[in-house]
């Protein structure tokens, strides 16, 4: 018994490797799995479920190959969750359907193979971003959504290019360390849920960390982001003396389990 999580691939019709990386990991890695958990940015950007009519744009057709596979693994017993990031927060009821997954809400504490986690995409812990937390309570406004939904899709995905023109132009001036998640706020969510372990995304820093919370070890564990040539998971298996894994492999060497 096993379950599997992943986080910031960033899928798009620019991303080719890592998409058939992707498709080939469902095909080969995911089978057998009681559960799947993607953590936020399986897109690199997703501007509505209407995208899904638009059946010749480029992302449309890598959307509906995404929905075909997981839909698939679902169907063949392997649960799928899938949970909102930065980039594709606007992924909504008709999309989650028709992969046959379950939506998460921002933050889930969940049971993983008999293990207390709580899970999250990341960039809620970023606090010390000022500017980005501005615009993540503005973007996840649901009378702001509606708003930029009501927008003929052509715009909106002209908005989406431009807004991540302006963080990659931001991100480039902010010190590091900004980036990165607030220590304290990490603690004070572990503290609020009663866990030892936290797993998310976002950061693109793989790593398990080590902290105290309530005079207790407990790790915190970050999903890397995939690239061309390989990808990043974390594999819990059931076992009282197995702690979750975070793993990194290459396409070519896709782990059987």
């Amino acid at each position: 018994m096993r379950t599997l999580l992943v986080a910031d691939l960033h899928l798009s019709s620019d991303t080719p490797e890592i998409n058939q990386g992707f498709y080939r990991y469902l095909e080969h890695t995911a089978p057998g799995a009681d559960a799947l958990y993607i953590l936020g940015d399986l897109f690199d950007a997703w501007m509505g479920d209407d995208l899904l009519d638009a059946t010749d744009h480029p992302l449309s057709i890598v959307a509906q190959e995404v929905i075909k596979r997981l839909h698939k693994l679902s169907s063949d017993g392997t649960t799928v969750y899938l949970m909102h990031g930065n980039r594709d927060f606007l992924l909504g009821e008709r999309f989650v359907n028709a992969c046959q997954a379950m939506l998460l809400s921002d933050i889930e504490e969940v049971e993983i193979q008999g293990v207390p986690v709580v899970l999250l995409h990341g960039d809620s812990l970023c606090t010390q971003d000022e500017a980005y937390m501005a615009f993540r309570q503005q973007s996840r406004n649901p009378e702001w959504q509606t708003q930029i939904l009501a927008l003929p899709l052509e715009q909106r995905l002209e908005l989406a290019k431009s807004l991540r023109m302006q963080s990659g132009e931001a991100n480039a001036n902010k010190a590091e360390a900004i980036m990165d998640v607030t220590q304290q706020e990490v603690i004070l969510l572990m503290e609020r849920f009663g866990v030892a372990t936290m797993i998310h995304g976002h950061t693109h820093r793989p790593h398990v960390h080590d902290l105290t919370v309530e005079e207790v070890p407990a790790k915190r564990y970050v999903l890397g982001d995939w690239d061309s040539q390989r990808g990043w998971d974390i594999v819990v298996e059931r076992s009282d003396h197995t702690a979750p894994s975070l793993r990194q492999f290459s396409f070519t060497e896709l782990p059987d389990t």
